[in-house]
């Protein structure tokens, strides 16, 4: 851990303001995100038949295990989250992972706030449709019981906890949140 490569007082201050597990996780966070939207997330866009069977087999495993209509037939107001995941936050993932696996990129504050504030929102909508909606109408199994509403909220649940400690380590950590002065020439 530590400030391993960034060398200075600079580097030993980032350590004690913003510990690296923290960014490390943030970075695993992003870097497994990619292949999760591009392999997955975007079959609920794309036209059948674009990605391998052994991907279509897998989501629709996943779907059936969790209960989970939306990836099969996404409502019109989960497929708009989508298209931001798609058009929005996939440019953004690969700058988060090198941001926070190189650390101490403070830089990386502005961009961060925006993306945790704007999948916050999108999870707390998914969120409450997992636990208040009726899916007895629904195409594909949705869940029916509390308990697989509750399973279903617990794989959606770390897209809003993990950004949320993102929003709450840019908004509050001081190595994040420090203002520094420029200097006059």
């Amino acid at each position: 851990g530590g400030a391993g490569g960034r060398g200075g007082a600079g580097g030993a201050a980032m350590a004690a303001a913003c510990p690296r597990w923290r960014e490390r996780l943030f970075a695993l966070y992003f870097l497994s995100h990619i292949p999760i939207t591009v392999l997955i997330d975007l079959q609920a866009l794309l036209p059948a038949g674009l990605h391998p069977p052994s991907l279509t087999e897998l989501l629709q495993w996943y779907a059936a295990t969790f209960k989970d209509p939306m990836m099969l037939q996404p409502p019109e107001w989960f497929k708009a989250f989508i298209y931001c995941e798609a058009l929005l936050q996939l440019p953004f993932f690969p700058v988060a992972v090198y941001a926070f696996l190189k650390g101490g990129c403070k830089w990386i504050r502005t961009p961060a706030i925006i993306y945790s504030t704007h999948v916050a929102t999108t999870l707390f909508a998914i969120l409450a449709h997992i636990l208040f909606h009726d899916f007895s109408k629904s195409k594909h199994l949705g869940p029916q019981t509390q308990r697989e509403r509750l399973v279903l909220l617990s794989i959606y649940l770390p897209y809003l906890l993990i950004p949320l400690l993102i929003l709450f380590t840019m908004l509050y950590n001081p190595y994040y949140n420090h203002v520094e002065k420029r200097k006059r020439k």
